[in-house]
Order: structure tokens, then C-alpha cells, then sequence
């Protein structure tokens, strides 16, 4: 099942800018998406940027109750690379833009500003997936192969899966619409739920940061999933 224009993402319950997928309700995860923080100077190189929005994104991971969990992020190459991470795997995954996980103690990260954050969730097996997915790492077919690897990895079904697409950038701001071949990877591997809302980040930048509008100086948002 595909769904698009009912989609949508709504403020999530924290005193940061961050929009929560109703989609994603009582399938046992905690998730957000942290939006452009107001009054936040980051028109700036990305290392200061960053910098700049961790006060911010730790606080909105403290108040999701995710503060004490391991925090597992990833090197974002725009490759395909996966890692299966766990409460004793580093924070910091070198050399891939995904990651996948059956622990609760551990809390997924990407940043984003354009690229396209998938979170994927099987409420069956108790599973997660989060992966960072720019025009070459879906030409790379990131999402398939996450896919694959639950399958595989995890024991997950296809059709129990949920596929959320977060807001990235589109025709006319980008010349790839990467998101439709995202959601046809998720077609064709057989996943029961796909959900995207068709938000723009270059179209609203009130609301996100966008790299290639804002020529590269600019913040990152960023996707949260962990299971409840």
C-alpha cells in the first residue's frame, strides 16, 4: 500500500522543532524528525553546523526518553553500506548510511538536508531500520538491500514491514525524484505499508534545511527511530 497526499507529519511531543509520523503510532517505536531550529545561526561550514544543533538534538532525544540509550549513527557516504548495530556497537558507524537493529537499547540516528531519511519498522519481529537515501544511494538501491537484510538478518516479513519516507528534496528544486524510486524499491520488495507525504525540503525553508538551496551552508535535520 502506498500512501501519499494523506501523509503527513505533525509536531512531535518536545520543546524542539520536531515533526512525529502518526503513521508510525502503536507500532511499538519512538521516532521524530527534527526541523530547522529557530534563531540557530548555521550558515556555516557542516563540522560548526553541527555542532551548533547538538544542544538541540540532545534535548529532543532526552525528552523522547532516548537519552541513556546508545546513540548509533552513521558516516553517511552515500553508499549503500548497512550496519546491524547493538548496545555495544560504537556510536559512530564508519562507511555506511544505514542502520538496522532488534535491540531497545539502542537509538538510530541520520541527518538529513535534502537526502531522504527511510524509517523502517517490522512490529512483528520487533525491528528497526534507518537509512540515509540521496539520489546515488537509491541508485544504489540502500532501501532494497535494508530490506533484504531484514529479511534475511532479522527474520522479518516483507509485507509486515513499514516504510516511511521523510521529507527530502524534489522536482522542481532537484532534478532526480528520487523519492519515487525509493518508494518503488519498497513496492517491489513487497512491503505491506509505504507512507510519503510528497514534502519538499527545498520548498519551505522556514521549516527545513536544505543543502543545495542554501549552497551548502546551512543545518541538518535529523530522524530519530528506536523501539518503544
Amino acid at each position: 500500500m502506498i500512501s501519499g497526499g494523506g501523509a503527513h507529519w505533525e509536531r512531535g511531543p518536545s520543546s524542539v522543532r520536531a515533526d512525529a509520523f502518526s503513521g508510525l503510532d502503536g507500532l511499538g517505536v519512538v521516532h521524530a524528525f527534527a526541523l530547522r531550529q529557530p534563531l540557530l545561526d548555521v550558515a556555516t561550514e557542516r563540522e560548526e553546523a553541527m555542532r551548533r544543533l547538538v544542544p538541540a538534538h540532545t534535548t529532543l532525544r532526552e525528552e523522547l526518553g532516548l537519552g541513556e540509550r546508545r546513540f548509533c549513527t552513521a558516516e553517511q557516504v552515500h553508499g549503500a553500506g548497512l550496519a546491524v548495530v547493538d548496545s555495544a556497537s560504537p556510536s559512530a558507524q564508519a562507511g555506511v548510511d544505514g542502520l538496522l537493529t532488534l535491540d531497545p537499547r539502542v537509538c538510530l540516528g541520520i541527518y538529513t538536508a535534502d537526502c531522504c531519511a527511510v524509517f523502517l519498522v517490522d512490529p512483528v519481529r520487533r525491528a528497526v531500520g534507518l537509512l540515509h537515501s540521496g539520489a546515488k544511494g537509491t541508485r544504489l538501491g540502500i532501501t532494497r538491500l535494508a530490506i533484504e537484510e531484514m529479511v534475511s538478518g532479522f527474520g522479518s516479513k516483507a509485507g509486515d514491514l513499514v516504510a516511511v519516507l521523510s521529507p527530502c528534496i524534489r522536482p522542481p528544486f532537484y532534478e532526480v525524484d528520487f523519492a519515487t524510486e525509493i518508494r518503488r524499491q519498497c513496492e517491489q520488495a513487497g512491503v505491506g505499508s509505504v507512507f510519503d507525504a510528497g514534502v519538499c525540503t527545498g520548498g519551505d525553508l522556514g521549516k527545513y534545511y536544505s543543502y543545495r538551496v542554501e549552497q551548502g551552508k546551512t543545518g541538518r535535520m535529523l530522524a530519530l527511530l528506536a523501539l518503544r
